[in-house]
C-alpha cells in the first residue's frame, strides 16, 4: 500500500491512495487459474453480478457473500426535513448508494479476529 504526507489543520497524516485499478478481466483471470471455470465463463459471471446484486438489493434486501461479504442499499436524505411524520416519504431521498461490510469472524471472546477482504501482511511504502 501507498502513502503520501497530508497537512491537516496544522498536523501532519499519511493519506493513503491507490497505485493502480485491477479490471474485471484481470480478477477474471485469477479466478480461472484457481478453479475449474474458463476465462470467458468467469468474466462472463462477473459482468452479470452487478445487475443481479442491484435488483437484488433494490426489494430492500441485503447480499452476502461468502468470503466477501454483505452488500446493501443507503439512501441518504439531504436538505430540509418536515415538520411532521405525515410529511415524511421517499420523495425525500436525494442519493442511493451501495453499502458493504466485509465478512469477518470472531474469536470466543467476541472481537473480530479477521476480516477476509482486508489483508493482515500490508506494507506500507511512501510516495514522494
Amino acid at each position: 500500500m501507498f502513502y503520501k504526507k497530508q497537512k491537516l489543520n496544522g498536523k501532519w497524516f499519511p493519506r493513503s491512495f491507490t497505485a493502480g485499478t485491477y479490471t474485471t478481466k484481470d480478477v477474471a483471470e485469477r479466478l480461472a487459474l484457481m478453479s475449474t471455470v474458463s476465462l470467458s465463463d468467469m468474466y462472463a459471471v462477473l459482468l452479470g453480478l452487478g445487475e443481479v446484486m442491484g435488483d437484488m438489493m433494490k426489494n430492500g434486501n441485503s447480499v452476502k457473500l461468502e468470503g466477501l461479504g454483505t452488500f446493501y442499499l443507503v439512501g441518504q436524505a439531504k436538505g430540509r426535513g418536515v415538520d411532521t411524520p405525515e410529511e415524511v416519504s421517499g420523495e425525500q431521498f436525494t442519493k442511493l448508494s451501495v453499502g458493504f461490510i466485509p465478512e469477518y469472524s470472531r474469536a470466543q471472546n467476541g472481537r473480530v479476529t479477521r476480516r477476509t477482504i482486508v489483508p493482515q501482511d500490508v506494507e506500507w511504502i511512501e510516495m514522494g
